[in-house]
Order: structure tokens, then C-alpha cells, then sequence
């Protein structure tokens, strides 16, 4: 298991570099810089060409780039054009709400795949079965923006059940600790939602295939055999080898969720890190676009290795294997 962790980890820093390098090249070479966004009717050109020197934009490409990684090495993202501070402390702020977007997308994920799966097996290729797999398969096709504006039309602006934007109402500070609570969960919905219906339409195809292949195997076979029920075979024999699936699906989500969320969280004005990526890169703010980009590529693949090592604790065949 250690040898696993380690093998991972040190292809953590070159993969994570190489990221942040595309990320810094595609930014850089783009038309524009922070000082040509600036709409001011005082700022003159010579104005404009004295920001720009004092931000260092002016300076060679090589030698911006060497001197954002130095100091990143040491853990210094620098300062945001835009928000005036550390980057560090932007991204601090931004962290929690995205990471509780993200943790409950792919919970969302993972549950209804899991559900679903488990409901279209009981009676393979029956009605509900097919139903299933042609709402999975639409729904994988759709993006998560789509499926987002779908949402807002329905139970927003159609029913009013839940609010359309932001993560907590204009009243929420005068709220009792409970009516917080609700009301965070009100505005999470939708864009929670949004990010994990995708993600459960794979889960569940997923599964659903694994676990009509461990309807046939021997141990099941032998489990009908001794007159056990048609539920507890699939919940109770059936099931535990379909979740190592399960765990690489988790591995695969993480991606699609991380850069979902820059687009969802635009859609809905959630103040997190794809907020906060979706205005660093409207502005140029080149700083704040490496930082945020260093810190979802490092938990991307993070997640990726401890869904490696949770694969070989459920496996130990795959541990054997690696």
C-alpha cells in the first residue's frame, strides 16, 4: 500500500507542473492583459504602459513565468489584481463553498447512480430498466449549463420552490442558526443538482453493467441455489463487488466536477473558486488564475490516489497487481 502511495505521489508534482505551465502559456499568450481590461477615462496610455511596468507585465515571457514558479515554490501565489490581496487568502475564501458544491455533487452521484443501478438490475432489460438507461443516456449528453437552465425553468422560475442565484438570501444574517442551515440547503440545491445528475447517469450505467455480471457468477449462482431471496442476493452478494467500480467512477467524477463547477458556479453566482476563476480570467488576473488552477489540479489528483489506494484496500487483487 505504501509503495502504491508513494509511485502516485511522485508523479503528483511533474503532472501538477505541467498543468500549471499550459495554464500560464494559454493566459499569457491570449490578447489583452489586466491593465488593457482597466475602462477608465483618466487612465492615458502612459498611465496604462506605468501599470503595467509596475505589475511586471512588461517584462520577458521566461522571466515571468521563472519568477511566478520560484515564488510559488516557496508558497507565495502573490497578489490578485483584481481583489487587491494575497491570492491565498482569495482562495481561502473561495475554498469552503466550492468544496461543499463539489462534496455534495458527487455524493448526489453516487447515491442515485447507486439507486438507480440497483433498480434497473432487479429486472434486467424490463421497462424500468429501459427507462433508466434512455433518461441516463440523454442525460449524459447534456451539458451541466443546460441541465442548470432546465432546473431554474422548472422549480425557480416555474414552481418557486428554490431560489435562483447566490448562496444565501439577502436576509439570511437576521436568521436563527437552523434558518441558516435551510436556507444554505435551499440555494444548494439547484447547483448541486446540476453538477451530479450527469455524473449519476455514468455511475448508474456503470454499475448496472457490473452488476448483471455478478448476477452470473458462481457465488450467486450458488446463493440462489440455497434459496435466498431475489433481494438479498442483490443487495447483500451482488453488490459488494459492483462498488469497486464505484470507486473508480468516484476517481472519474472528480475532474468532470472540478471543471463543472466554474461553469455552475457562474450560472448560479456561487462564491467559490470557479467564481472566482470565471473573473480572474475575464480580468487577466494572472495570478489569481495560477493559483486557483494550482490548487484544482493538486485536488484532482489527490482525489485520484486516494481512489487508487481505496480501490486496493477493497481489492486485493489490484494490490497485488500494482
Amino acid at each position: 500500500m505504501a509503495r502504491i502511495a508513494i509511485r502516485r505521489l511522485a508523479t503528483l508534482v511533474p503532472l501538477v507542473w505541467l498543468v500549471v505551465t499550459l495554464t500560464f502559456l494559454v493566459v499569457k499568450l491570449a490578447p489583452g492583459s489586466y491593465a488593457d481590461t482597466l475602462d477608465h477615462p483618466r487612465l492615458t496610455p502612459e498611465a496604462r504602459e506605468a501599470l503595467r511596468a509596475s505589475y511586471g507585465l512588461d517584462r520577458p515571457l521566461g522571466e515571468q513565468y521563472l519568477r511566478w514558479l520560484s515564488a510559488a515554490a516557496t508558497g507565495d501565489l502573490g497578489g490578485s489584481y483584481l481583489y487587491k490581496e494575497p491570492v491565498s487568502r482569495v482562495i481561502g475564501r473561495a475554498l469552503p463553498p466550492t468544496v461543499l458544491l463539489a462534496g455534495t455533487a458527487l455524493l448526489l452521484d453516487l447515491v442515485l447512480g447507486l439507486l438507480l443501478a440497483m433498480t434497473a438490475a432487479r429486472r434486467p432489460y424490463g421497462w424500468v430498466d429501459r427507462l433508466t438507461g434512455v433518461l441516463g443516456l440523454g442525460i449524459y449528453g447534456m451539458p451541466s449549463f443546460w441541465i442548470a437552465g432546465l432546473l431554474v425553468l422548472v422549480f425557480a422560475l416555474g414552481l418557486g420552490w428554490l431560489p435562483v442565484s447566490h448562496m444565501h438570501s439577502v436576509d439570511a444574517g437576521q436568521l436563527s442558526a437552523q434558518g441558516r442551515l435551510l436556507d444554505l440547503l435551499r440555494h444548494l440545491v439547484l447547483p448541486a443538482a446540476s453538477l451530479g445528475l450527469v455524473g449519476a447517469a455514468a455511475t448508474a450505467r456503470l454499475l448496472r453493467s457490473t452488476l448483471l455480471e455478478a448476477r452470473a457468477s458462481r457465488f450467486v449462482l450458488a446463493a440462489r441455489a440455497r434459496g435466498l431471496s431475489r433481494s438479498r442476493i442483490l443487495w447483500v452478494h451482488s453488490l459488494r463487488p459492483a462498488l469497486l467500480p464505484a470507486i473508480t467512477a468516484l476517481g472519474l467524477s472528480l475532474p468532470m466536477v472540478v471543471s463543472g463547477s466554474v461553469v455552475i458556479e457562474s450560472v448560479f453566482s456561487w462564491p467559490g473558486m470557479g467564481m472566482a476563476l470565471w473573473r480572474a480570467a475575464e480580468a487577466r488576473d494572472v495570478p489569481l488564475v495560477m493559483g486557483l488552477t494550482l490548487v484544482g489540479a493538486a485536488a484532482v489528483i489527490v482525489g485520484n490516489l486516494v481512489a487508487d489506494l481505496l480501490y486496493a484496500v477493497a481489492d486485493p487483487r489490484a494490490r497485488e497487481e500494482r
